[in-house]
């Protein structure tokens, strides 16, 4: 995306990928819930887990670097200066599974097709093509019109290729229990919709040595097994019957994991650092509703919130301030100043000034309530998941002092999204998430056409022209240092506005897996990666 690529033609393979793990094994990981669908690319139904191990794209990309494309079916391409085309021209050895070769009708079949029914993001990003050509049987020319911007020619080459004679007398808009034909490393072996899912390793992959498939797809087999919810999927882990698990419960990674298997030494529990950006996650304001269109409310409202006492009594201070919309990561402004996770907030200061804030903005206590023009303040703060309640109920306490009532929704999982994409709430815990190489998607989360819009990710209903400006710049960035200079500035005038209450964030990936997996030694930017590990048995020696 910005300057040269870490890797050059001389590379015979990736740095967190051991081009020595051997080949063979099985390993079989939980996935919740169930699936209906082979068709991970239409907007209908519930793909099952791991179709991206079958799947090729025109390029791959790595993950030690923030946003490069490497060859995978586009031996090479061509574009512009001002990426306002590309031309494709397709590996020769590329295949699919059945051995026909992939061309550049496969191509133009795979563009239309995902352009007119694929998933919406798809759906936007290739409408920006206004002419597509076929220059001969392996080379493809795409030209962008209106709209486009840098990282579109980028996205463009994460376009997966779709088999033309097997797709076009079928129907691609609905749900599929048929096995497409495909081309990616892995091949779907068996399955039974919602319980698993079984992929094998196709052992003439037309792809193994490129530079990004080396010392990846190790396993022989991979399986999803599938479980109602994720205390099941644990109780699996810990009894034996998977093989590797990605805890995202801080609580459970502390409390839960002493169960036989690793007090037997037979589960190797890593806590993993990475330097992606986390989540953004808090309590956010919801601006169209007029109480919270008063940045003074805002702002008295995150002053009593006290995180310090949070994360000590929740998280034994394991966890850290989220103190930018980019935590994590190099963009965050650092204007932000907070005292470190250990070190008390001095609530009663807090509570004074929340108190002048409150009183600049209208407010005043009658009767032990904060009231004005006859009414008193309160509001509602939606969750998604039974757990978060304890750090709403923590949250309703402070605000109690103060003479401010909240009440604290949980919906179920179908409403929760329902009223999140309806903007339908006065406060809602969740969360925004941002890439080592963030570009339009910036627009929707903080623009003001994505506040307008249902559906959209503007959950705060940011509507500020200097905010605006800053997050169309972001995808025009020409080099990697004027994209931090321009993220920078954009946290910074993001948090001058208080549009949330942030919570916390880890900097590490929790993961615990049997002794006989292994990985390698380096992890790359992005956290791990799984399709780098193997399994190793005692005459294994990578």
């Amino acid at each position: 995306m910005h300057g040269q690529p870490k890797y050059d033609a001389n590379a015979t393979h990736l740095d967190y990928a051991n081009a020595d793990a051997p080949k063979g094994g099985k390993i079989k990981i939980a996935a919740i819930g169930t699936f209906d669908t082979l068709n991970p690319y239409s907007i209908k139904g519930k793909a099952a887990m791991g179709l991206n191990l079958a799947y090729d794209q025109l390029m791959a990309r790595v993950w030690d670097e923030p946003f490069t494309m490497y060859p995978l079916i586009a031996e090479r391409i061509e574009i512009p200066e001002d990426r306002s085309s590309i031309t494709v021209h397709i590996n020769p050895k590329a295949r699919f599974h059945d051995g026909s070769p992939i061309t550049a009708d496969d191509v133009i079949f795979s563009f239309e097709t995902l352009k007119e029914q694929g998933r919406p993001n798809m759906r936007q990003i290739y409408g920006l093509v206004d002419q597509v050509v076929r220059r001969d049987p392996l080379t493809v020319y795409f030209h962008f019109g209106e709209g486009y911007d840098r990282e579109t020619v980028m996205i463009l080459t994460l376009m997966p290729v779709l088999s033309k004679a097997y797709w076009q007398d079928r129907t691609f808009d609905q749900t599929t229990l048929e096995s497409p034909l495909l081309n990616g490393p892995y091949r779907i072996k068996d399955f039974d919709a919602g319980r698993y899912i079984t992929y094998e390793r196709v052992p003439n992959y037309w792809a193994a040595d490129l530079l990004t498939n080396v010392g990846h797809h190790n396993f022989d087999e991979i399986t999803y097994e599938y479980y109602r919810d994720d205390s099941v999927s644990f109780e699996a882990f810990a009894s034996g019957q998977t093989d590797l698990r990605r805890e995202s419960d801080l609580r459970k990674w502390s409390d839960a994991y002493d169960f036989p298997a690793i007090t037997n030494g037979e589960i190797i529990k890593e806590a993993l650092p990475h330097n992606r950006p986390e989540k953004t996650r808090g309590f956010i304001f919801n601006t169209r509703r007029p109480l919270f269109d008063d940045i003074r409310v805002r702002e008295a409202l995150t002053l009593l919130f006290d995180r310090y006492q949070l994360n000590k009594t929740l998280f034994n201070h394991e966890k850290k301030f989220i103190t930018s919309y980019f935590p994590n990561s190099e963009f965050e402004a650092l204007t932000f100043v907070t005292a470190p996770e250990t070190v008390p907030i001095d609530m009663r200061a807090q509570m004074r000034s929340a108190s002048k804030l409150l009183k600049e903005s209208g407010w005043s206590v009658e009767n032990g309530k904060q009231t004005k023009n006859g009414e008193t303040l309160s509001f509602e703060v939606l969750l998604q998941h039974p757990e978060d309640e304890k750090i709403a109920l923590h949250f309703q306490q402070n605000l109690k002092r103060l003479g401010i009532e909240i009440q604290i929704r949980v919906a179920d999982s179908a409403g929760f999204i329902r009223r999140l994409q309806a903007y339908d709430y006065d406060i809602v815990l969740h969360h925004w998430q941002s890439s080592l190489s963030p570009g339009t998607e910036q627009m929707l989360y903080w623009g003001c056409e994505a506040a307008g819009q249902q559906g959209r990710f503007n959950y705060a209903g940011i509507c500020d022209p200097e905010i605006d400006r800053l997050a169309a710049q972001v995808a025009q960035t020409a080099s990697r240092g004027e994209l931090v200079e321009t993220m920078r500035a954009l946290d910074a005038k993001l948090l001058a506005g208080h549009y949330i209450i942030p919570l916390f964030y880890i900097g590490k990936d929790f993961v615990a897996y049997k002794t006989t997996i292994k990985r390698p030694e380096i992890t790359p930017l992005y956290g791990m990666v799984t399709e780098t590990w193997w399994t190793q048995t005692d005459g294994d020696n990578p």
